[in-house]
């Protein structure tokens, strides 16, 4: 998994946000005209000295639609909950599994192929941060 940190925004791009929402159905008229700008960084990123981006590896997480090459949003600042995708450091190694806490603390993948990691008081195991969002290649 690469790791990086991007503590300034420096150089912010707007870009088009149009009006009209893309059907996934039937295509419908488009519209020519752009409602607004929009800067990815506004959207993605709520607190920007505590937030990250890293790019995935493997595919213990494709049930959850996180792919290999998939980039995540990852936000420090934020306290991990039940349920969440999180950035774990599991004995110096960085992972992104879904955090559960009930009724057995534990790190899941979310692929079948692959077993739980329990936790437990004396494990090493540290939360880096909240995935806020993911950023897919399209095929």
């Amino acid at each position: 998994m690469i790791f990086s940190r991007t503590v300034e925004l420096t150089d912010v791009i707007s870009l088009p946000l149009f009006t009209e929402s893309v059907h996934a159905g039937f295509p419908s008229p488009a519209q020519d005209y752009i409602e607004n700008r929009i800067d990815l960084n506004q959207l993605c990123v709520s607190h920007p000295a505590a937030t990250y981006f890293v790019r995935v590896a493997g595919d213990s997480m494709i049930e959850g639609f996180i792919n290999e090459g998939d980039m995540l949003v990852v936000d420090c600042a934020l306290t991990a909950k039940h349920g969440q995708i999180v950035i774990a450091a599991i004995e110096g190694e960085f992972a992104v599994k879904q955090l559960q806490l009930t009724p057995t603390p534990s790190l899941l993948p979310m692929n079948a192929a692959y077993p739980p990691i329990s936790i437990c008081v004396d494990d090493n195991i540290e939360i880096f941060g909240v995935v806020t969002f993911i950023i897919h290649s399209a095929p």
